[in-house]
């Protein structure tokens, strides 16, 4: 299974050459270059890791980071170019995940969101055993 990566920056080159080293590593992206329809593309495109800049016209990543989640536990990691420590803590306490600065070397970003999507794939299916209950039952083993 592929792991889903949804981009949201409104720098569309950006976008393109992330997504370019993501695939090389074998991820899906999907990109948007609007905030504002950024949080409709999370809810159509049902990401493992969202990948979102602060500094966007519009919506910045801070409004975008609370408004999903207000229906969503997928993990934001934010890359962005701010290296301050006062706007890195400000955007985990709007609710990001993660923290990576512009330019961030590829290895450690592929790491980053492959390290987000584990945790987010198992948290998925954790509450989907709770939710259906175990795959065998337990009455088996009396026999």
């Amino acid at each position: 299974m592929s792991i889903k990566v949804l981009m949201i920056d409104d720098d569309p080159a950006m976008t393109e050459l992330i997504a370019l080293l993501l695939r090389s590593h074998g991820l899906e992206v999907v990109a948007c270059n609007d905030s504002g329809q950024s949080v409709e593309m999370v809810k159509r495109e049902n990401p493992d890791v969202i990948l979102l800049d602060l500094m966007m016209p519009g919506q910045d990543g801070w409004e975008v980071c609370k408004a999903i989640r207000s229906f969503s536990r997928v993990p934001i990691a934010i890359l962005s170019a701010i290296d301050d420590p006062a706007v890195i803590a400000s955007a985990l306490d709007a609710g990001a995940d993660d923290y990576l600065v512009k330019p961030t070397p590829g290895g450690v970003l592929v790491a980053h969101i492959n390290n987000l999507a584990r945790r987010h794939i198992a948290e998925k299916q954790n509450a989907l055993i709770r939710h259906t209950g175990p795959l065998i039952s337990p009455s088996i083993f009396l026999l």
